[in-house]
């Protein structure tokens, strides 16, 4: 089975301990989320596991037929146009440009793109167009597994739940496995199948929390109430540093 495996990962950046002791499965179909303030070493983790940064100590095994990566800034290249920028991650894997093309043209209308909108370049679009366009070049190759840098952070509501929703049809489809990083807990809870909690100085997982309810019949209620729910935790609310009265 495709998986992705952490075992006794540690990491420094010179004489500064970032990551302590990491040990978490993900498995294929699966949704993994790891929550924490900022600062604490969540982007650092996620790079060791999608192999942008070098394993030093412990271990991250992937067995994943294939992965794509989403930032919390679109990083599109600014002398491409839109569907240019789609296109790369299927043209890098030996794809035949027209079908490349003609890919990416489709999963560009599924985000809610317009026609007018595939020669725009970069500089032309919005910050809300210009993570469409990144979601969509992410998702446009069928990755296996899709790494989440904070993505939605920067989005209004409206856009968040439409991005999330189209996310949450390719789960209950088992379309894909994700592992994503956020410190935004509501975020976590409506997708999330496993939510790591990640305390800082280092950073080290201090308590799992599972979901079991599907993420499609997850509403805005159940949601709310867990939110409510963990916010209580003395874990939560020591990593957060919240004072609850």
């Amino acid at each position: 089975m495709e998986r992705l495996e952490v075992k006794k990962l540690n990491h420094h950046f010179g004489f500064t301990e970032i990551l302590r002791d990491i040990n978490f499965t993900l498995n294929k179909g699966e949704v993994l989320s790891i929550v924490g303030p900022s600062g604490g070493g969540k982007t650092t983790l996620l790079h060791l596991c999608a192999n942008l940064l070098d394993v030093e100590e412990g271990s991250v095994t992937n067995t994943f037929k294939s992965s794509a990566f989403a930032f919390q800034e679109a990083r599109l290249l600014p002398w491409k146009n839109t569907i240019d920028n789609i296109a790369m991650g299927l043209l890098a894997n030996g794809e035949k440009k027209s079908e490349a093309i003609k890919k990416s043209k489709e999963i560009a209308f599924r985000f809610g793109l317009e026609e007018d909108d595939f020669e725009k370049f970069p500089k032309d679009l919005s910050g809300g167009m210009k993570q469409r366009v990144s979601f969509a070049r992410a998702l446009v190759v069928k990755p296996s597994l899709l790494f989440l840098d904070e993505p939605f952070s920067a989005l209004d509501i409206g856009l968040k739940k439409e991005l999330q929703t189209i996310l949450i049809d390719m789960i209950a489809k088992k379309e894909i496995s994700i592992l994503f990083i956020t410190h935004d807990l509501m975020e976590a809870i409506r997708l999330s199948d496993e939510m790591l909690l990640l305390k800082s100085d280092p950073g080290h997982i201090v308590k799992k929390f599972r979901f079991d309810l599907a993420q499609n019949q997850r509403d805005d209620r159940y949601v709310y109430g867990k939110s409510a729910e963990i916010l209580q935790d003395e874990e939560i609310i020591s990593t957060f540093e919240l004072e609850l009265k």
